[in-house]
């Protein structure tokens, strides 16, 4: 509001009138009057002398106007440098990611990204285990499923759907599950999320939800020897196609 006050003052200034400042500016003689008051009483100072004919500049008054321009002159040149500072992209991004999701879908994104912005740089942490977000200085998270922690902001960007796996020589020596209750009887990969465990996996059956509790060995060792079934989200290996693994 003083910048306001401040660009008013030199109006009325410069046009020589309150009622004529007021008229350029839209405003009624009034608030002119109020407005200019509300500036001396900041300053505790009287701005003009005023007749019903004329108006004239204080000693004070006149330092103001110098002082004004300058004010409002800094403060349009530091607007400008904002605006451009927020309309070119640079600086350091923190992002983390879960590992499959980062090495096949996010890193081709963010280099064809940074080629775009070549004043950003990207920090991506990758993990598939719970990371406390705010004290490594993450900026950005991408995770799948529901957002544990409420006082987080989340934007959902895509629906995705999870898909039980296995490699051929695992289905050849133990057979294909038919249904989610075959799953008690093969070895699964259980991902541990911090102190939580991935055991429960859910499957819809005859439209309800049904959850089969699942058990087996750690993720990345199984998950590269093939040796069991794994519950993958699908945007990890778009590759996968239902009812064939790879």
């Amino acid at each position: 509001m003083l910048l306001d006050n401040l660009s008013l003052f030199l109006q009325i200034v410069e046009k020589g009138g309150l009622a004529v400042a007021g008229r350029e500016l839209g405003l009624a003689p009034a608030t002119v009057s109020e407005r200019l008051a509300s500036l001396e009483a900041h300053y505790g100072a009287r701005l003009l002398t005023r007749t019903t004919r004329s108006i004239s500049l204080t000693d004070e008054g006149r330092e103001l106007v110098t002082g004004a321009r300058r004010i409002l002159a800094e403060a349009e040149e530091t607007e400008a440098r904002i605006r451009l500072g927020v309309e070119k992209i640079s600086g350091l991004i923190r992002l983390s990611a879960p590992i499959d999701l980062g090495r096949n879908q996010i890193v081709p994104l963010l280099d064809a990204f940074m080629k775009q912005h070549r004043g950003v740089t990207v920090d991506l942490t990758l993990s598939d285990g719970n990371i406390d977000l705010v004290g490594q200085g993450i900026d950005l998270a991408l995770r799948y499923g529901d957002q544990a922690d409420s006082s987080m902001k989340s934007k959902k960007l895509h629906d995705n759907r999870r898909l039980v796996c296995a490699s051929p020589a695992y289905l050849k020596a133990n057979g294909v599950p038919q249904h989610p209750d075959d799953l008690a009887h093969h070895n699964c990969i259980v991902m541990r999320f911090g102190m939580r465990t991935d055991q429960d996996w859910p499957f819809i059956v005859n439209k309800r939800l049904r959850t089969c509790r699942v058990t087996g060995g750690s993720y990345r060792q199984r998950r590269r020897s093939g040796a069991a079934l794994v519950f993958e989200w699908l945007r990890d290996h778009p590759k996968v196609r239902v009812g064939r693994a790879s």
